[in-house]
């Protein structure tokens, strides 16, 4: 692997911890999930110490995309909704015309 293509790899995933730690200051960041189609194309291991503090670990992600990994819940604000599926049938036939051609 070219080493261009390593280093914009790990730009990204700086770029992407520091982003994570900007939005969400009460969880901390330790990994990054890859697809291991990707770990392989990169030449990475499982559980490889990129950055300080982060390692690679592989995820059931889609390739080509990863994820910061980190210790929070972030969908801890989010209220889950129950759907009630109702099947309504007519006691009445209502009368259908055919359709016109315009």
């Amino acid at each position: 692997m070219p080493t261009s293509k390593i280093a914009k790899n790990l730009e990204r995933f700086a770029q992407a911890v520091a982003a994570h730690d900007r939005e969400n200051p009460t969880h901390t960041a330790w990994g990054i999930g890859l697809a291991h189609f990707d770990m392989e194309r990169l030449g990475l291991e499982e559980g490889e110490e990129i950055l300080p503090g982060i390692t690679i670990h592989a995820d059931g992600g889609q390739s080509a995309n990863f994820r910061v990994l980190c210790d929070g819940q972030h969908d801890e604000g989010a209220v889950e909704s129950e759907e009630e599926v109702v099947h309504a049938v007519s006691t009445q036939a209502v009368p259908v015309s055919p359709l016109r051609e315009i």
